[in-house]
């Protein structure tokens, strides 16, 4: 056999040993006409058995809640080829819940402003700022993430606190999310993208969380936390 055949055949089980877990992909489904209500979804294949998965998720932004009946989940009972990314999970899912979008008058086009988005692949730390800025408002903004409890068996858990800089120079502070609620197996957290609702100016903050597998894998998964200013 070629020797550089050889070499491939020996590093692809190390990539694939590196790289483990699962990745979701994650989709913005848009507000209601009023900005209250905020739908998302993500979706995924699960490593080794190639079983493609769906969340979908309803948020009061008011209350930075599910809505009732707003976090639904489903996984194939059947793997799909190499090479699909299992968005198929999330479609089924959605078409079988179009009454939940319809129930809140949720508009699939009815998407955020984006005010922020992390490109970067690194970046995992217990604590991360970001800097953004409303335009259209004039308005800047400076959020900053902690997180603890990283690695203990409570679970780890996170908050934001937020600067909001007006035109005129004056600052109001908000905090986001609640650091009394764990998440058992998260390691780290992160700001990956902020929304702005079309209406009534509530921010949308998508977190990206890294979870460890008892294999020593790492899946990433999404939640939001959001805020009406």
């Amino acid at each position: 056999m070629n020797k550089r055949l050889v070499l491939l055949a020996l590093l692809i089980p190390t990539a694939c040993a590196l790289w483990g877990g699962d990745t979701a992909i994650f989709v913005d489904l848009g507000f209601s006409a009023d900005g209250r209500t905020y739908m998302f979804g993500q979706y995924g294949i699960r490593s080794g058995t190639l079983v493609p998965w769906a969340d979908l998720y309803a948020v009061d932004v008011f209350s930075n809640n599910y809505v009732p009946g707003g976090k639904i989940s489903y996984v194939h009972d059947s793997s799909v080829s190499a090479g699909h990314d299992g968005s198929g999970a999330l479609y089924r899912l959605i078409a079988r819940n179009a009454a939940l979008a319809d129930r809140y008058n949720v508009g699939y086009l009815r998407q955020g402003q984006i005010l922020y988005v992390s490109v970067e692949n690194g970046g995992w730390s217990g604590a991360g700022t970001v800097e953004f800025r409303d335009f259209e408002k004039a308005v800047s903004f400076r959020a900053v993430l902690t997180g603890s409890g990283y690695g203990t068996g409570e679970g780890s858990s996170f908050f934001i606190s937020l600067e909001r800089i007006n035109r005129d120079g004056s600052l109001r502070t908000y905090t986001v999310g609640n650091a009394g609620i764990r998440r058992p197996g998260i390691v780290s957290y992160r700001i990956r993208r902020v929304l702005a609702a079309p209406q009534n100016g509530a921010l949308i903050f998508v977190i990206e969380m890294k979870k460890q597998n008892p294999d020593g894998s790492t899946n990433i998964r999404y939640m939001v936390e959001a805020l009406r200013l």
